[in-house]
């Protein structure tokens, strides 16, 4: 059974919420136990986590919903609304099913006292070691009001990051796709009919022609066997690089060997240091757990294996978080000198902001550059192979109107 209890703190303080509990007396019991005092309990009929989970199969928590989360967490408890009351007036207002489900799980494990952080590390899927260490902290120093608005402040960066990368690279994915459908109807349906059509002329073609003729016709012949797998080929190129483990690797191996690309990779890892280590400074972590919880989360080997030996090799021995920096070539000679400078001024959290501010900014023109360098060249790429195609087929059809 649930029940709705308002208890009086030692200081006089009303505070209210619910817990699942066999009797009243179990809830009298679980709020002395807590050093209140009960003042009213009532039965309630209310959502389980498990019932909701049904309905919110198939559904994710996005980074959006995230960001509006942590946002409305962090107001609601800055003008001092309970924490139970606030969870409760956000299940009553958020519509996904999933949001829904996840904060009545938050609801029900704080009744039974657990950790309000517990809920949130049992969906690594949807919430970072950073989100959790980072309200971890918040809990423990009574401050999740300020861990909720930097929480909130870092994902909204990191969605404005990933909206920019996204905006700038659809319309080349866009000419991609387009070309390859055209290139794809043409191989297959088109040059076929246009092959049929000079093979019964009996006009000798060049010898390119007969190339691209011979490839139409084969195509032609066995199109409800190419185009399918053409199709099937495209989604699993998708699966393999984007979905996959496997293919995320290699096509991370391969992206970082990429000129100009390597580049924006290094640069979105040392913005992704710079704001996770900023925010877990900022929150209160030890210099070590802090380091150790960014490397897992910068999202790139080589800046994670760089990190990991400065926490084990250069911070345990006995080095300055400064140095053991400076030992490191990964970095650029401005980030290195930065940290040292600001960890003796003892406000490195304000100056890993900075730079990631400016890494993020160096981001998005480098995004732009590549994009600039990508249209023209996917535009003559796509150009040339239409005007050989059209050559192929152009120059038979010159002989053939002069032979007349």
């Amino acid at each position: 059974m649930r029940y709705r209890y308002v208890a009086a703190m030692p200081n006089g303080k009303m505070v209210e919420g619910e817990i699942d509990a066999g009797a009243p007396a179990q809830v009298i019991e679980w709020i002395a136990g807590q050093g209140y005092k009960p003042i009213s309990i009532k039965a309630i009929a209310g959502e389980t986590s498990k019932g909701l989970m049904k309905s919110a199969l198939g559904q994710k928590i996005t980074l959006t919903d995230k960001v509006f989360l942590t946002k409305y967490l962090a107001l609601m408890l800055q003008v001092g609304t309970d924490l139970f009351r606030a969870i409760d007036i956000l299940i009553s207002d958020f519509d996904k099913p999933i949001l829904k489900s996840f904060l009545v799980e938050v609801r029900e494990s704080l009744s039974q006292g657990k950790p309000f952080y517990s809920t949130f590390a049992k969906y690594p899927q949807y919430f970072s070691s950073v989100v959790v260490n980072l309200i971890k902290a918040g809990e423990k120093s009574g401050n999740l009001e300020s861990v909720f608005a930097n929480v909130s402040g870092k994902l909204e960066k990191d969605q404005d990051l990933k909206n920019k990368v996204r905006a700038a690279f659809i319309y080349p994915v866009i000419l991609v796709g387009v070309a390859l459908l055209v290139l794809a109807l043409m191989v297959l349906f088109v040059l076929p009919r246009i092959a049929n059509v000079f093979s019964q002329t009996g006009v000798e073609p060049p010898f390119f022609s007969k190339i691209v003729f011979t490839m139409g016709l084969f195509f032609g012949e066995y199109s409800y066997i190419f185009f399918p797998l053409f199709i099937a080929g495209m989604v699993f190129i998708w699966y393999f690089f984007f979905k996959n483990k496997v293919g995320k690797s290699v096509k991370d191996r391969i992206l970082v060997k990429t000129p100009i690309v390597k580049n924006i990779i290094k640069q979105l890892a040392i913005q992704r240091f710079a704001s996770t280590f900023a925010s877990l400074l900022r929150a209160g972590l030890p210099i070590l757990e802090a380091l150790e919880i960014t490397a897992g989360a910068v999202g790139s080997d080589e800046l994670t294996t760089s990190l990991m030996r400065i926490a084990k090799e250069g911070v345990v021995k006995g080095l300055t978080v400064g140095e053991a920096f400076r030992r490191e070539t990964y970095f650029p000679r401005v980030v290195t000198n930065l940290i040292a400078i600001s960890e003796k001024a003892g406000h490195m959290e304000d100056v890993l902001e900075t730079l990631s501010d400016f890494y993020a900014g160096e981001v998005d023109s480098s995004i732009k550059i590549l994009v600039s360098f990508l249209e023209p060249v996917l535009l003559l790429s796509l150009g040339l192979v239409i005007g050989l195609i059209a050559l192929a087929v152009i120059v038979p059809i010159y002989q053939l109107v002069s032979t007349i």
